[in-house]
C-alpha cells in the first residue's frame, strides 16, 4: 500500500472527527449548570423542578397550600378518579374479599365529599352528590368496620355508582 493510499483513507477520517469534535463544543467557555452541548445538565433541570415545587409555582391547578405548611384540599377531579378506579371492582360478602374494596369506597366517598365541599364552586354546586353521600354516613353511623360495610354494601355501592352517574353528567366539574 502506498503512502498515497494511505492518506487518502485517514485524511477524510481526521477532518471528519475534528469537525465532530468541534460541534460538540459550541462555546468555548460552558455556562455553570450547562453540558458542553448548551443545553442545561440533568441536574440542572432536576434543581429548577425541585425548586418550583417548592415554591408552587407552575402548579397549574393551584393545588397548593398556599404557604401555610398545609396540604391544600384535594381537587375534585382528582378526587373523583380516586372513585372511578373502585368501578371495575367488586366483592362477595362473607367471602374475605370486601375488607379492602368497601374500605376503599368508603375512603374514596369522603374524599369526595370533602373535595365537593372546598371547591370554589361550593357544596351548593354539588348538592346531590353531597346529600347522598350524607345519607350514606348517616346510614353507616361512626362504625366503618368490615362486618358494618358488608352489611351496607348495597348502600354504599349505589352511593357509589349514583356519584359516578352524576358527574359523568358534569363533565365540567372534573375535566
Amino acid at each position: 500500500m502506498s503512502v498515497r493510499t494511505a492518506l487518502r483513507s485517514v485524511i477524510p477520517v481526521v477532518v471528519l472527527g475534528v469537525c465532530l469534535s468541534g460541534c460538540s463544543l459550541l462555546s468555548s467557555t460552558p455556562e455553570p449548570g450547562a453540558s458542553a452541548a448548551g443545553r442545561p445538565s440533568v441536574s440542572a433541570e432536576a434543581a429548577d423542578s425541585t425548586e418550583a415545587a417548592n415554591s408552587g409555582a407552575g402548579a397549574p391547578d393551584g393545588d397548593t397550600g398556599g404557604g401555610s405548611g398545609e396540604p391544600a384540599p384535594t381537587l375534585v377531579r382528582d378526587a373523583f378518579a380516586g372513585l372511578q378506579a373502585t368501578l371495575d371492582d367488586t366483592c362477595t360478602p362473607g367471602a374475605g374479599d370486601c375488607a379492602d374494596f368497601l374500605g376503599r369506597v368508603n375512603d374514596e366517598l369522603d374524599r369526595l365529599d370533602k373535595a365537593m365541599k372546598a371547591d370554589p364552586q361550593g357544596p351548593d354546586h354539588f348538592k346531590e352528590p353531597v346529600a347522598w353521600i350524607t345519607g350514606l354516613r348517616t346510614t353507616l353511623g361512626e362504625d366503618v368496620s368490615t362486618p358494618n360495610l358488608e352489611k351496607h354494601r348495597d348502600a354504599l355501592v349505589g352511593t357509589r355508582d349514583r356519584v359516578n352517574t352524576w358527574m359523568q353528567d358534569h363533565p365540567e366539574d372534573y375535566r
